[in-house]
């Protein structure tokens, strides 16, 4: 079993379920999926860079990412209707924990000047989004074999319902949060 998982099961119920007043187990918030997603807006002028975005979000995650494409053609950025203008990742179970354990221990830390991530991006129902600015912090990723540096977001989709309660569960699972 995943050592995050581990301590999910271990450490963070017992502390919410006093915390919050649960009666159940099954009340307590858990991390349902993590989505990663990359936007690649040059695409429109070259296709190869989309291969290269999906590439590195495969190193990254682990799993085949999936094209995304334009709902609507917008004039003034060059998109056409279905043309190609990103890529993304949903992950579950064993991957999401892995690549959570990842993020938090090995990724976060590389960030130059780190001093924790923002608690102000809860969307209102218990979901976090987190911006990272280039796919270098994460140890896979070869300086040399870089196309171009890209930024991603991660959402964190959890079935908590306040943004307290997601606070709660993410700060105890580890994501370190600026004081």
């Amino acid at each position: 079993m995943n050592r995050l998982k581990e301590k999910y099961l271990n450490e963070v119920v017992p502390n919410l379920m006093k915390k919050n007043g649960y009666n159940s187990k099954m009340e307590v918030p858990k991390i349902e999926k993590i989505v990663i997603n990359m936007g690649v807006g040059d695409a429109t002028s070259n296709s190869k860079l989309i291969d290269a975005a999906v590439k590195d979000l495969e190193i990254i995650t682990g799993q085949k990412p999936v094209v995304t494409k334009a709902k609507k053609s917008i004039a003034g950025f060059k998109v056409r209707e279905g043309q190609s203008i990103g890529c993304k990742v949903t992950l579950r179970g064993e991957n999401m924990y892995n690549f959570m354990d990842k993020l938090v221990s090995i990724a976060l830390p590389r960030v130059r000047d780190f001093r924790g991530v923002s608690s102000k991006a809860f969307d209102g129902r218990g979901n976090y989004t987190l911006g990272i600015k280039e796919q270098l912090i994460f140890s896979e990723i070869e300086y040399d074999n870089i196309v171009k540096v890209r930024g991603m977001d991660i959402v964190f989709v959890t079935t908590a319902l306040t943004n307290e309660e997601s606070l709660d569960l993410l700060s105890g699972l580890g994501i370190p949060f600026r004081k």
